[in-house]
């Protein structure tokens, strides 16, 4: 716990009622969306503006007291989560879009802004910010940043890193720096906004970000194909992509998936097909056409049982939302769901997809796959009770050797959830020991109190690599 004194400075940095030390306000950001992790913080405090972040971190760096910055909680990697105590913080004040910049295509945010909230305001000016997270009802920009956050869109748009023009960041020192700008060209020294994006809170606290918007496409369509096997439905990806035909969202669900999804959202989807991909294509009203007519026709050659376009807006929306509820319809089956995700090239899907349907019978766990089949992002999701400590270890195993299958296919361990907690012991399969002492060096250089996100991206051992025999 604090001590009495330092509770009362960071009091009269942030204000009364801004710094929670109770059991119950502390229980509440002790855990994340990860299963199984949770730490109790020894107080959550709110700032309301930079300076008071910057306040809040000076004392937190000379008491070597460890921070976490937190946005909704929706974290899939317990990277949110107080491990080593310390203070969450939490930055419900700092919520604030500052401005939307119609000449130089910007909008400027604070962290605690909603992602779906910025996204309908810079709409209404007839513009657009593509980075959608599933979790983009309450997800928060700053945690988006944090995490380098992707989306149903990221195939044909990317992810939040490219469309980061600018931040503000508190250093560990309590320093405040400015990166980037409102430019389309910089390239005047390091790229400290790429650096700091991505990096999980591990460097220091983004205050503010600019972000670059794009115009809203005039139209939009989408698609629904049906396939009797993984196989077609993974030809038809490569298929598409080698014809030059790039979609807004190329998305996968196996059938348990889909059947999940039917019984949660009831919109009628077919539940007898064993492989799903929706497709949306975005732009002006006659290349959509061109391009959605010809993906029908690759899919069916492929050997899709049929293709079909939405009929009208409202059928669309209810696919999209269908898709995006993957994970809630799920959750309902069992009491722990654990939504993983590893990325491989897109030619190797087919092959993944496989091998996790074979690395769930191996070790006797129930495992569904969805995901983002156009960049190869797949979210294999177990179905599981945290209670049954047996079966929680072959679930680890099994997630160990869908990694060691996603590197081997020339793959990553994670695509878009970051590696926080859970995917650290992982992370060196990846990077190498040379590539986790660059990344070592990187933090004491700017965090030698290592204050800043303890416990995350940094795994005190790491596991030892599976052989995946599949």
């Amino acid at each position: 716990m604090l001590s009495q004194a330092i509770t009362e400075e960071l009091e009269n940095i942030v204000g009364n009622g801004n710094v929670q030390t109770s059991q119950a306000s502390r229980l509440v950001y002790s855990y994340d969306a990860t299963p199984n992790f949770q730490a109790l913080p020894d107080a959550v405090v709110a700032p309301r503006s930079t300076e008071e972040v910057a306040e809040v971190v000076k004392v937190c760096n000379r008491e070597k007291i460890p921070i976490v910055p937190r946005g909704s909680g929706t974290n899939l990697c317990a990277g949110t989560v107080p491990t080593e105590g310390g203070i969450v913080l939490l930055f419900k004040h700092m919520n604030k879009i500052l401005e939307i910049d119609e000449d130089n295509l910007t909008v400027t945010v604070q962290p605690g802004v909603i992602t779906l909230d910025m996204i309908e305001a810079v709409e209404k000016k007839q513009l657009f910010y593509p980075p959608d997270p599933s979790s983009m009802k309450i997800s928060t920009i700053g945690g988006n940043i944090n995490e380098n956050s992707g989306g149903l869109r990221g195939l044909k748009y990317g992810v939040t890193r490219d469309y980061v023009l600018a931040l503000e960041a508190v250093l560990p020192n309590g320093d405040i720096i400015r990166t980037g700008g409102k430019l389309a060209k910089d390239v005047a020294g390091y790229d400290l906004t790429r650096l700091l994006v991505g990096a999980e809170g591990t460097l220091g606290v983004i205050t503010e970000a600019t972000l670059k918007l794009v115009p809203m496409p005039e139209t939009k369509q989408t698609m629904l194909a049906l396939f009797s096997d993984m196989e077609a439905a993974a030809r038809s990806v490569s298929s598409i992509i080698a014809n030059r035909i790039i979609p807004v969202t190329l998305e996968f669900l196996d059938q348990p998936t889909l059947k999940a999804v039917e019984d949660f959202a009831k919109i009628g989807l077919p539940t007898d097909a064993e492989a799903v991909l929706l497709i949306e294509q975005d732009g002006a009203k006659e290349v959509v056409e061109r391009d959605i007519q010809r993906i029908a026709e690759i899919c069916l050659n492929e050997g899709a049982l049929s293709a079909e376009v939405a009929s009208s807006k409202e059928e669309a929306l209810e696919l999209t939302a269908a898709r995006r509820a993957a994970l809630s319809a799920l959750a309902r089956l069992r009491p722990t769901t654990i939504l993983e995700d590893a990325t491989v090239p897109r030619s190797e899907v087919a092959n993944m997809v496989r091998a996790i349907n074979e690395i769930a019978k191996e070790y006797n766990v129930t495992i569904c796959t969805f995901g983002h089949a156009g960049d190869g992002n797949l979210h294999p999701t177990c179905l599981t009770d945290v209670r049954d400590e047996e079966e929680m270890h072959r679930v680890e195993e099994a997630f160990a050797a869908i990694f060691a299958k996603a590197i081997e296919l020339g793959g990553t361990i994670t695509g878009e959830h970051g590696v926080g907690m859970m995917k650290a012991p992982y992370l060196e399969w990846k990077l190498g020991e040379e590539g986790i002492a660059l990344m070592r060096a990187i933090k004491q250089a700017i965090d030698p109190n290592h204050i800043m996100n303890p416990a995350k991206l940094f795994a005190k051992e790491t596991r030892k690599r599976v052989v995946v025999s599949q």
